[in-house]
């Protein structure tokens, strides 16, 4: 007889829990008996995908991890980096997609609240919030009702808790239509002498439950996050958690003060998993067993069974291993904050989690076997590539119609480049995102440098509230930024609510009349800063998921290069990564294919670029089965957190032009002939931008195709440092990279940004050009456009071709306020002149017309 036939569960109850037949009898195996129903829903849990990565743990042990300046990697509920001088940077990402899918609202204000909570639960104060969301078709009501949901629910937590919401992307394409994406990162600054890890030690020393009470919300989440979303899922709300953006905000200031008693010995956040997450995950680390009594547990429900207990993610609640005879300290301490705290368990030198109920053995497993000792699945990946992508290769813009200096064919009806321009501001996924960055107060705690888009990442001012120990130990007697405020530079005009143009870019005064400036050394986290010197923390989220979807490994190298690509156009050297893999199911070869070829992109670009992995989140099986039982999944989206340090606050850049007579550049694209082969020196990589996956393409022609742009990582890193250098040495007043849309594009968002147009004389002659479209709409990695004030142009141009050679261009002027963007050939072709206002117009309001118009 197999375990199966013998079980007091019906195949149907393993399987409601999220476990194969062939688990459960490596269950019946490792406890020597049969589960009971409260351990066959901990093994459930923590044998999901969102806890155990039992389909992804081989892949991402590829990825690197260490540097010089990586004080924790993957395995605790943060990543921490050294930024120099004392200060200590804790930063995340994790998905919220399966919960937001089914109630928006809720599914994403829970992703915040968790996401911070991994940030405080080291140690560290949040400072920042990103986040990377993706939608189906937005002129779709489903979809309007999911954006909706969800820009309200972050708004809601991060707005009621005070942290600020800074940057992010959002993205709208037909893939994520029944799957919507929520991956929310976040940043922190350490205030504790050491930082908390979650490891449990000291045998018999008391655990503390800290926090809000018990309920049955957020039932079995973890399992819920790792199926594929179905037209039953609606049924799933009770997994979907319910925060308390006020109770958390105690939450932080209660943890905080605690910590720095020094009576935690360690801390875990009960997200994912709850209670069982927490015990199991503290007593493995720390190789000592947990017991812990349910009766102590408070509660908002009665009647509650430890089943329940066990798998209730009931939110703004955390576990503590404390000292023993400080516990009551710590109680002092929450109680005073209005939060509940009591002594619930103990640390037992047996290694195993014990759960009590009613003065009984309600569950009792070896921690190691929920934890780390979890299944792993080593699928078999495919040889060759996949039919879809094949095919996808296949495709050259040869395919399309011909192009002219005048426009282009597009079914059946002729369009300027004009037209076709104004089409893709008008395209959600490019538009200005403000419909909602206006609902995030983005300013609070008075440290948001960069106001959202106003440059291509995040800028944060590093500013503790009170100098953590490290910083003492350091010789700084004070916190080290509270010496001196930052001026403002009127660069940009104030304009009102009213308005359209709202991008305002708080851009700070830069050294004025310096001779010729010397180079800046490398960075070094010894660095101590001079007086009336700010640093900051740049911060962004990317991933371009077409890309990824048309070649996996290509296009996520393409990822970590576009988001340290802009880090370096705010002037920030990128430090370290934190990913967020949102995929289709593993147990589909193309499916695998994806997730694997994704992490070896990944893996490869962060060893080019030096930007060590420090954790992150992994969410598999975002598909949607419809009504005949098809899965439809998501596009492959690895998504790239990346942070950077700004030496100095003053030496940063925005996307908007500074002034007019102001010379732009292109860095990266050297003077060739079009449509050819245009080879950095270095490499036998081509680097001319393609139509290829392009947003050209599928907006336009409705096409996803072709092969999507490659990076060559020589040309990259010498871009990057180039731009950075430039920003710090005042030179470059502006700094924009090439993506969605080409660098007509990016030249448009320069302009509409600063409110000012510009003349760009392109160095194509229209006579040889064969397709007007790949120079304007093109896309290409290596690509950043830059503007100089005149004063600097002998400089800059020398310092060009000494470190870039023959890579870059001068391709134009910045002009006044009324001026249009024009762009002509070499032979004086007009191929794009666009009036500001119009541009604006639909640059602007381009949500806001769709949400209306439903």
């Amino acid at each position: 007889m197999s375990p199966i036939s013998e079980s007091p569960f019906s195949p149907q109850q393993i399987a409601g829990e999220r476990l194969t037949p062939e688990e459960y009898e490596e269950i019946v195996q490792r406890l020597g008996r049969h589960p009971n129903k409260a351990e066959l829903g901990m093994f459930g849990v923590m044998w999901s995908e969102h806890c155990c990565y039992k389909n992804s743990r081989p892949l991402l042990k590829q990825f690197p991890t260490e540097g010089d300046r990586i004080l924790v990697g993957p395995g605790e509920n943060a990543g921490v980096v050294d930024l120099g001088h004392g200060l200590q940077l804790a930063f995340k990402i994790e998905s919220h997609n399966h919960p937001s899918a089914v109630e928006p609202f809720q599914g994403a204000a829970t992703g915040v609240g968790g996401i911070l909570r991994d940030i405080f639960t080291m140690g560290a104060r949040p400072i920042a919030l990103l986040n990377s969301l993706r939608f189906g078709n937005l002129d779709d009501a489903k979809t309007q009702r999911l954006f909706k949901g969800v820009v309200s629910g972050i708004s809601h937590y991060g707005n009621c808790i005070g942290v600020p919401t800074v940057g992010g992307e959002v993205y709208f394409d037909p893939a994520y239509s029944g799957n919507p994406l929520v991956n929310v990162m976040a940043l922190g600054l350490m205030e504790t002498q050491e930082i908390v890890k979650s490891g449990a030690s000291g045998i018999g020393n008391p655990v503390l439950y800290v926090g809000s009470t018990t309920g049955r919300d957020g039932m079995g989440g973890a399992s819920f996050a790792s199926a594929e979303l179905t037209d039953k899922s609606m049924d799933d709300r009770p997994a979907v958690q319910v925060g308390d953006p006020f109770l958390e905000k105690s939450l932080i200031e209660a943890c905080l003060e605690a910590f720095k008693t020094g009576a935690v010995v360690a801390a875990q956040d009960m997200g994912a998993a709850g209670i069982t997450c927490s015990t199991s995950e503290m007593a493995a680390k720390g190789g000592v067993g947990i017991e812990f009594d349910l009766d102590k547990v408070p509660v908002r429900e009665s009647g509650m069974i430890p089943y329940e207990y066990l798998l209730s993610e009931s939110q703004e609640r955390m576990l503590f291993v404390a000292q023993k005879g400080r516990e009551q300290e710590l109680i002092d301490i929450f109680h005073r904050w209005g939060l509940h705290a009591v002594v619930a368990g103990t640390v037992i030198e047996k290694p195993i989690v014990r759960i009590l109920f009613k003065g009984e053995i309600a569950a009792e497993i070896t921690a190691t076997a929920l934890a780390d000792n979890t299944p792993i699945y080593h699928r078999e990946l495919l040889t060759e590539p996949p039919e879809y992508a094949k095919k996808a290769w296949e495709w050259t813009a040869d395919s399309l119609p011909k192009s002219t200096a005048a426009g282009i064919e597009v079914k059946g009806n002729f369009q300027t480049w004009n037209q076709i321009l104004l089409t893709l501001l008008d395209t959600p996924t490019i538009a200005s995102k403000r419909w909602v960055y206006r609902q995030y107060d983005h300013q609070v705690q008075n440290n948001t440098v960069v106001l959202p888009g106003g440059a291509d990442a995040a800028v944060v001012r590093l500013r503790p509230l009170e100098p953590c120990q490290s910083s003492l130990a350091n010789g700084l007697q004070e916190p080290p930024l509270a010496k001196e405020g930052l001026q403002r530079e009127d660069a940009v005009e104030e304009v009102s609510e009213s308005k359209q143009e709202e991008e305002v870019i708080p851009l700070f005064k830069k050294a004025q009349g310096r001779e010729t400036p010397k180079l800046s050394p490398p960075l070094s986290k010894k660095e101590v800063p001079q007086p009336g010197v700010i640093p900051g923390v740049a911060a962004t989220v990317d991933c371009n998921s077409r890309y990824v979807y048309l070649d996996p490994y290509e296009g996520a190298k393409a990822v970590v290069a576009e988001a340290a690509r802009n880090l370096s156009c705010v002037g920030a050297e990128p430090l370290a990564v934190t990913d967020n893999l949102n995929f289709g199911s593993p147990e589909k070869p193309i499916g695998y294919w994806q997730l694997a070829s994704a992490c070896r992109g990944i893996a490869d670009a962060c060893r080019e670029l030096g930007t060590p992995v420090t954790g992150g989140n992994v969410s598999l099986y975002n598909e949607t089965v419809d009504a005949e039982g098809n899965p439809q999944p998501i596009y492959p989206t690895p998504v790239i957190g990346m942070v950077g340090l700004i030496p100095d606050l003053k030496k940063i850049s925005g996307q908007a032009w500074l002034k007019k007579g102001d010379l732009i550049y292109v860095l990266g694209m050297g003077e060739s002939s079009p449509n050819s082969e245009l080879l950095s020196e270095s490499s036998k990589i081509e680097t001319s931008p393609t139509l290829g996956g392009s947003e050209y393409l599928a907006a336009i022609h409705g096409i996803v195709a072709g092969k999507p742009p490659r990076i060559d990582f020589e040309l990259e890193r010498k871009v990057q440092s180039v731009c950075r250098e430039g920003i710090r040495q005042g030179w470059v007043g502006s700094a924009h990279d090439c993506a969605e849309g080409g660098i007509a594009i990016a030249l448009a968002e320069c302009c509409i940004s600063a409110k000012m147009g510009a003349e760009i004389h392109l160095s194509f002659n229209s006579e040889k050009v064969g397709r007007w479209d790949e120079i304007l709409f093109g896309e290409m990695g290596n690509c950043i456009v830059v503007s100089v004030a005149p004063k600097h142009q002998k400089i800059w141009e020398a310092y060009l071709q000494e470190h870039l050679t023959k890579m870059w261009q001068k391709i134009g002027l910045v002009c006044c306020a009324d001026s249009p963007l024009r762009v002509v050939s070499a032979d004086n072709q007009v191929l794009i002149e666009v009036a500001m206002g119009e541009m604006g117009d639909r640059f602007y309001n381009a949500i806001e017309r769709r949400i209306a118009s439903v």
